[in-house]
């Protein structure tokens, strides 16, 4: 039964986000308007009933100043009263007298069975309010009434001896007050559901209003999709910024990768056309087999290190938009025990100055390639010391923080003239032995990728060359 239920819920429930919007505010308006109308209900039948007593106190009030009783302690009114319809029979105003040894009533109570009051007498000042009462009335039919009572002495003519308590009743005819009650909540229901109608509708309008942005977004990428824009603009409400920044960047890495893929596989072609030129060359001009052999061998070993160098650029280049943080310092010490062995010779020391903590937000596999080749760069050409320095770099607050690594060396460093070569896009690696060595293609690469930044200069620490990497704030 309880699958069923989240079944049908989950077929039910609106796909679309301003229905679900609009939905669940219909239900809280609703709910608020209902919550109104009850509220507004209440106090006025409470304001009604306390309206009522009040009048009907005030009956009692002016008859206890016209009511005077005679020696047999008989009621006497002796003056008319407060209002004509305590004279007319069964007219739904009345009144009861209740005094010691009997009870009297106005003309009005004359042919209605009111409530019995019997010997029912109050207090000196005490007062009562009470109803809706059962009564029956002049006609036969049933009806109700609401009773005011207060308790008062009669003192006379004489002394102390001749006073005695008796109480006064005034009674009204409930349909006077429901008639009021039922013009009063068709009022404030009426009304309320006209105002919940147009809150609606303006409910509506700013619901429309307010996703306007999301349409435009929604627009924006489609037509990115069918390829009418290049990219999403930046002219988004705050709050959706960062999608759109999110989907530029998605949209930019993916044009990226795939201009990688094509350059990659350029420079694949064009390397492999010379030693295939070369074998075809063998081949058409009848060396002898042990002389193809060798060249064979030759070009095969040039075609597997030129293959094996554009995947190993295709693989470290590609990385992941949104990646877990990587530390810094275990994938630096690592690298660093690997390199002090291949070159143990040169006794090179690797000196750290990492603040606590710093992360690189990318692919293991690419912080790897990154300190790796700057690492062995600066150990190929330090005389004794490299320096490896890592900080954040702070950013805004809800964005990961950027990061600046730079590797000193305290070798002969690069001239200034050559810096530009050296970092030259689509040079291969053996136009890049002057300087500091092949591996600066891959790292100019990923530090490409990441959509960062790297400068070469002269060291102030150590006197050799610097690299240093900045790569901005993410997402």
């Amino acid at each position: 039964m309880v699958f069923g239920r989240l079944w049908f819920f989950r077929r039910w429930r609106p796909r679309s986000l301003q229905a679900r919007q609009l939905l669940s505010a219909s239900v809280g308006l609703v709910a608020f308007l209902a919550l109104a109308g009850y509220a507004l209900d209440a106090s006025f039948g409470q304001a009604a009933r306390d309206n009522l007593s009040e009048r009907l106190k005030n009956y009692a009030t002016a008859y206890a100043g016209g009511i005077d009783f005679t020696r047999d302690r008989s009621l006497y009114i002796r003056e008319q009263p407060p209002d004509p319809r305590f004279d007319v029979p069964g007219s739904g105003l009345y009144l009861q007298v209740v005094m010691p040894g009997g009870h009297g009533n106005s003309l009005s109570a004359e042919g209605p069975i009111l409530p019995e009051v019997g010997t029912r007498m109050l207090r000196p000042r005490q007062e009562t309010f009470e109803g809706p009462l059962p009564i029956t009335q002049i006609d036969g039919s049933p009806g109700e009434v609401y009773r005011y009572g207060i308790g008062l002495v009669w003192g006379g003519d004489g002394g102390p001896e001749a006073e005695f308590p008796y109480t006064i009743y005034v009674l009204e005819d409930s349909r006077a007050l429901g008639k009021q009650l039922r013009v009063f909540r068709n009022a404030v229901w009426f009304w309320l559901g006209v105002t919940g109608l147009i809150l609606l509708l303006l409910q509506t309008l700013v619901l429309q209003w307010s996703l306007r942005p999301l349409k435009h977004v929604i627009n924006e990428l489609t037509r990115v999709q069918r390829g009418e824009r290049e990219r999403m603009s930046e002219m988004h409400p705050r709050e959706l910024e960062p999608l759109t920044d999110s989907i530029n960047a998605f949209i930019e890495s993916e044009r990226e990768n795939l201009e990688r893929q094509r350059n990659t596989l350029a420079d694949l072609a064009h390397s492999l056309k010379t030693p295939i030129a070369v074998l075809r060359t063998q081949l058409d001009g009848g060396a002898d087999e042990t002389a193809l052999r060798e060249e064979l061998d030759v070009q095969l070993q040039r075609m597997n290190n030129l293959v094996s160098y554009q995947l190993a650029r295709a693989a470290s280049s590609g990385h992941k938009l949104f990646s877990a943080p990587v530390p810094i310092e275990a994938s630096a010490e690592e690298i660093v025990r690997g390199l002090e062995k291949v070159y143990a010779a040169k006794g090179v020391l690797c000196e750290f100055e990492l603040e606590p903590g710093v992360k690189f937000y990318g692919e293991a596999g690419d912080l790897q390639e990154l300190l790796g080749n700057l690492l062995e760069n600066a150990f190929k050409w330090a005389r004794r010391r490299v320096l490896l320095t890592a900080r954040p770099i702070p950013c805004a607050p809800g964005r990961r923080a950027g990061l600046e690594l730079a590797v000193d060396d305290d070798g002969p460093g690069i001239a200034e003239d050559n810096i530009a070569k050296v970092l030259q896009r689509g040079v291969r690696g053996d136009e890049r032995v002057q300087g500091h060595g092949i591996g600066l293609s891959i790292v100019q690469d990923l530090i490409r990728d990441y959509r960062g930044e790297l400068q070469v200069k002269r060291s102030t620490e150590l006197g050799g060359a610097r690299f240093e990497v900045k790569l901005p704030s993410g997402l």
